[in-house]
């Protein structure tokens, strides 16, 4: 194959404007935005289906939600409006917007005030608290995903795949639990991860409506002031985003080298690290065992430096409970890593039994 002959082959193979249809994107997105009628009864019911998911730990549940949910219909709509500079479209999605996330918070609130269920173990819960890095790269894929998506032709299953992916419905019933039992960090940390993901949906949008070239509803030369406006708009979404995104980096890389610097230092002698937490950039590490010398420490703080980790934010909190203590700990520990590793055998058999039977 000759290079013209492998240039061309590529073309051909991730070219897609032939398959696309700007204009029917643009009316199906526009019909998507309104809540009303049989919307509201499917999201509130999709609400319910995904806080009862949350209240018993059930990702199948959740995920069922997430796939009957009209959530990303609004979000679209307003990255599609500040790409073509369409002023009222952008209007009608913001207020329907701001309408699905009152009746989601009120569905979710009112569940988890009326549930008879106790959140024993609210794992699902509480892993929408707090968002990451993760969160912010598939919120922005998963929108270049479902704007591709809903600009081709021949369309297919990849909006479902986009919904379960950026997860836009848990994080309001989560946050929809915080205000059911005035738990505020619960609330806002969870309205904060709805707001990153749909903002970063909401760019992705812009960026392929951009690079498709969707037709604007107005020109530049016939409208300067609303094309400028749309653009501080558009800024206004990026700059706090970008800044939320780079402390989300930060956070996480600050999390693994602490986690990588525990891991290295674990025992000393006679003391041994069972246990830590980070509490904004101090890191209290808690150790069993006997007390550690001077050298010690001085080795502690210095790999801490290794890490990225400073050494006056280290805390420790020793425990004596002496050398046989420290025996029995790490005996637990590792009956405890087997009896893991055990679980982890019979769930990958269960699995295989199933794809069996199926």
């Amino acid at each position: 194959m000759t290079r013209e002959e492998l240039k061309e082959y590529l073309h051909n193979l991730i070219d897609f404007r032939d398959e696309i249809d700007t204009a029917d994107a643009v009316a199906r997105i526009k019909k998507n935005i309104w809540f009303r009628g049989p919307n509201v009864w499917i999201l509130a019911f999709a609400i319910i289906l995904a806080s009862v998911g949350l209240n018993v730990n059930s990702t199948a549940v959740i995920i069922g939600a997430m796939l009957v949910s009209p959530l990303m219909g609004p979000i679209v709509g307003i990255g599609l409006s500040i790409g073509i500079s369409d002023v009222q479209l952008l209007r009608d999605a913001a207020l329907n917007l701001l309408v699905m996330v009152v009746i989601s918070l009120m569905a979710s609130t009112l569940y988890f005030l009326l549930s008879p269920l106790d959140l024993v173990n609210p794992t699902e819960l509480q892993a929408r608290t707090s968002p990451t890095i993760y969160d912010v790269l598939i919120a922005l894929f998963g929108g270049f995903a479902g704007i591709l998506e809903t600009t081709r032709k021949d369309r297919g299953t990849v909006l479902s795949g986009v919904a379960i992916a950026t997860a836009l419905m848990p994080p309001l019933c989560t946050a929809g639990y915080g205000l059911s039992c005035g738990n505020w960090p619960y609330f806002f940390g969870a309205l904060y991860l709805f707001i990153i993901n749909g903002v970063f949906i909401i760019l992705a949008t812009f960026f392929m409506v951009k690079y498709l070239r969707f037709t604007p509803v107005e020109s530049y030369e016939h409208n300067r002031r609303r094309t400028l406006t749309m653009t501080l708009l558009l800024i206004a979404f990026i700059i706090p985003s970008v800044i939320s995104a780079v402390s989300l980096v930060r956070e996480n890389n600050f999390r693994r080298n602490v986690e990588t610097f525990v891991s290295a230092n674990k025992s000393y002698s006679g003391t041994y690290i069972y246990d830590y937490k980070i509490d904004g950039q101090h890191v209290i590490i808690y150790t069993a065992g006997d007390p550690l010398s001077e050298s010690e420490r001085m080795l502690l703080d210095a790999s801490a430096s290794v890490f990225h980790i400073n050494p006056d934010n280290l805390v420790i909190k020793e425990s004596n409970f002496g050398s046989r203590s420290i025996e029995l700990l790490e005996e637990a520990l590792q009956q405890r890593d087997e009896r893991i590793r055990e679980m982890e055998a019979e769930m990958d058999q269960l699995k295989q039994d199933i794809d069996g039977i199926q």
